[in-house]
């Protein structure tokens, strides 16, 4: 029970003692560590090994950039171009990898989205 942990829980966090977490972090924080999928080890092998940073720079300038006209600003690059790798890796469209991205908190640890905080981006936004 998490009684003096839990101090309050609204929305998409709560409060853990003095320290505000978002639920996926509390999940991770009280759940039993399951065993490493193959899936698992094969995306942290990769991020150790793609040069993300490198990547990003040279994609950098031709990247959608928020217009002054308003409208929906454009997904982070780090998360699109991981986005990208997934669906290459694993043979996914972009209706799947949404679909993935909502049911599959390994690959949301991928890509670098935390489903209590961030807005999923969708298959048209894919």
């Amino acid at each position: 029970m998490l009684g003096n942990l839990c101090k309050t829980c609204f929305g998409s966090a709560i409060i853990l003692g003095m320290q505000q977490i978002s639920l996926s972090q509390a999940h991770e924080t009280f759940s039993i560590k399951p065993k490493r999928t193959r899936k698992q080890r094969f995306l942290d092998s990769m991020n150790a090994v793609v040069p993300w940073s490198m990547i990003e720079q040279l994609i950098a300038p031709h990247y959608s950039q928020p217009s002054a006209k308003g409208g929906r600003p454009p997904a982070r690059l780090s998360v699109m171009l991981r986005i990208f790798f997934l669906q290459q890796w694993f043979g996914l469209s972009d209706p799947a990898v949404e679909e993935a991205l909502h049911d599959m908190p390994t690959y949301r640890h991928f890509v670098g989205l935390d489903a209590g905080i961030d807005t999923m981006p969708d298959e048209t936004t894919i």
